[in-house]
């Protein structure tokens, strides 16, 4: 669905990630770690066409996405952000139409079918009942939960998260990590960063790790989320321990050391 191929990204001739390659498939949920000032939120930009790569292609089902126009780009790639600050009170419903701009012509109006993929969103995040109450007057979590609905709104293949959880508490942070599973088996394929390994060991297909403006791993998160490697990325002790999940299941979760 989406590749990038020695994709080089930056600010005006300064390189902020160097080769990097990665590939997005229907189905998988690929999660991006590295540590701060690292390059995410650049490939992000990137990726989204908000900066024009420095080098390399980014690919979308074969076609070289520079070609596209901004409306086919957006068709294609939905963008949840780390956060949103509203500045008008919005009804949540409107807030999650204008997922829908893609989709309409110059000055055209949302129509009644518009509507309903705005309201099947909402109800699809468990949301439904925000629908009427004004933007600003929603907690954090449930924010981000709209934002992802808006994404939804948009219809398109591909979403890109930029640490969705980051706002959360501990339990919107499951129930969000539930959500983008869920959309990833129902075929949306999916780009999220996160600063977290055990929620790439919770969700993730696939994870890459960026480094020092490098792509440097990639692939299973059980296989690549070694002890060594978190030491590497974080320049803290980490043990990784195997254990069970509900049905019985073997796993692998993230233990910090103070030591």
């Amino acid at each position: 669905m989406l590749e990038a191929q020695a994709l080089t990204c930056g600010y005006g001739k300064r390189a902020v990630v160097c080769e990097a390659n990665l590939r997005i498939t229907p189905g998988e949920v690929v999660c991006l770690l590295g540590p701060n000032g690292s390059g995410k939120t650049t490939f992000f930009k990137t990726l989204l066409g908000f900066l024009k790569p420095l080098g390399g292609r980014i690919l979308i089902q074969g076609e070289d996405v520079l070609k596209w126009s901004r409306n086919q780009l957006a068709r294609t790639i939905a963008y949840v952000p780390q956060s949103h600050t509203p500045t008008f009170p919005f009804r949540v419903l409107d807030v999650v139409t204008m997922g829908r701009v893609a989709h309409l012509g110059l000055f055209a109006s949302p129509s009644r079918s518009d509507m309903r993929t705005s309201e099947k969103a909402l109800e699809a995040v468990g949301m439904g009942h925000l629908a009427e109450k004004p933007y600003t007057e929603i907690s954090g979590g449930e924010r981000q939960m709209i934002l992802i609905a808006r994404a939804l709104a948009q219809e398109a293949r591909l979403m890109i998260m930029d640490e969705p959880t980051s706002s959360l508490d501990f339990g919107n942070q499951i129930r969000l990590l539930k959500h983008v599973r869920k959309l990833a088996d129902s075929g949306m394929g999916i780009l999220m960063t996160t600063h977290l390994p055990n929620h790439a060991m919770l969700c993730g297909n696939r994870v890459a790790v960026i480094d020092n403006g490098r792509m440097r791993l990639a692939g299973k998160p059980g296989e690549v989320l070694d002890e060594r490697c978190l030491k590497e990325i974080y320049g803290i002790n980490v043990r990784v321990l195997d254990t069970e999940n509900m049905q019985g299941e073997s796993m692998k979760t993230c233990v910090p050391m103070l030591d």
